[in-house]
């Protein structure tokens, strides 16, 4: 749709001629999300703003819609389950809930640290905001109350975190990685022994054919993700790992470049997943038949988040430095993108072999 109503233009920065969002964030892009429920798109950036944006289908329009700032960088943002909320965890040791209605922002919680991750949890019996900090602690805030409603003590500090009711997984530093489970009162329910060798990046949980979780992805520095499910029928053969978003290796003794899985995302029909690296490529792979759809060119520089919408039908990336390479690689006059791909058929599994 993008492409053939606006005829994106591509640049070098722009290697795959996707839709280009006007009106990017300032400073490095933390996070994007895709609303549950409708065609808006959030950001959060080392800029302390969060911005807003909407989509609009028929004409393929991206507007710029509203923005609000916390007084540090903003680590992670979410949806509110209804769409018309989002939540916003920053460098400030704060948690905000924000209005888009009302275009208000108030905090709802505090950590004695940065707050990295936050996931809003819509349950039967209760909706709450979950936080995670680099204190070693995750909160979970009603947002009527100061306090928080409950606070569950993580072996390290928390680097990554994915929710999906009833189900949470945390990754930690020291490779750290702690499933919850969120029905009544939310309690651990398993530590599980890292399948990984390095730093967690990130984690994304995915469902079975019911639609109910069932494991989660997990990305490192070292360009791996490894697939595993919480309670498989054979573990040793279900449970792997793969390589990815490392430089081709095409004469012996060449030395491969190893990067950073910044984020995975998992399409809402497919369930076939993406992933995003410091390499500045995308990736889309089927887990189910092991292999990999389709990578990207490279871009200028890493790609930081990546988001599937409600339907499935876009993919969004950010484009910006993520100091993988220290700040002596950091280029100011490097611009920051956000792209929108229009993905169904790219992201459909592979047809299985009769």
């Amino acid at each position: 749709m993008f492409q053939q109503s606006f005829g994106a233009a591509a640049g070098s920065h722009n290697p795959m001629k996707d839709f280009e969002v006007q009106q990017p964030p300032d400073d490095s892009i933390s996070k994007i999300a895709f609303s549950p429920n409708a065609n808006y798109l959030i950001a959060g950036s080392w800029d302390n703003n969060v911005r807003c944006w909407e989509v609009v289908q028929d004409s393929g329009q991206v507007i710029a819609k509203a923005q609000q700032s916390h007084a540090g960088p903003v680590l992670d943002c979410c949806w509110h389950a209804d769409g018309t909320k989002v939540l916003t965890a920053s460098c400030d040791k704060t948690c905000k809930i924000w209005d888009l209605q009302s275009n208000q922002a108030i905090d709802i919680g505090q950590h004695a640290a940065p707050i990295k991750c936050v996931h809003w949890i819509q349950a039967p019996n209760y909706s709450v905001a979950m936080t995670g900090s680099w204190d070693k602690t995750l909160k979970f805030w009603d947002t009527r109350s100061p306090n928080p409603a409950l606070t569950l003590q993580l072996p390290e500090r928390c680097y990554c975190m994915d929710v999906s009711y009833p189900m949470a997984v945390v990754g930690t530093a020291s490779r750290g990685l702690v499933v919850y489970q969120l029905e009544g009162t939310p309690s651990e329910f398993r530590k599980i022994d890292s399948p990984l060798k390095y730093q967690h990046r990130t984690v994304c949980i995915f469902k079975d054919k019911q639609n109910q979780p069932t494991g989660f992805a997990l990305g490192s520095i070292e360009g791996r993700v490894a697939i595993h499910y919480i309670n498989p029928p054979n573990p040793s053969k279900d449970n792997f790992t793969f390589k990815c978003h490392r430089s081709q290796v095409t004469t012996a003794g060449q030395t491969q470049d190893i990067f950073a899985v910044n984020d995975i995302a998992f399409h809402p029909t497919h369930g076939t997943l993406a992933t995003v690296g410091s390499d500045g490529k995308f990736s889309f792979w089927d887990k189910d038949a092991r292999t990999k759809l389709k990578t990207s060119e490279p871009m200028e520089q890493p790609i930081t988040s990546c988001a599937f919408n409600y339907s499935g039908q876009f993919f969004a990336y950010s484009v910006s430095y993520d100091w993988s390479k220290g700040h002596e690689h950091y280029n100011p006059q490097k611009k920051n993108y956000i792209f929108l791909r229009q993905v169904t058929e790219e992201m459909k599994p592979r047809s299985k072999k009769r």
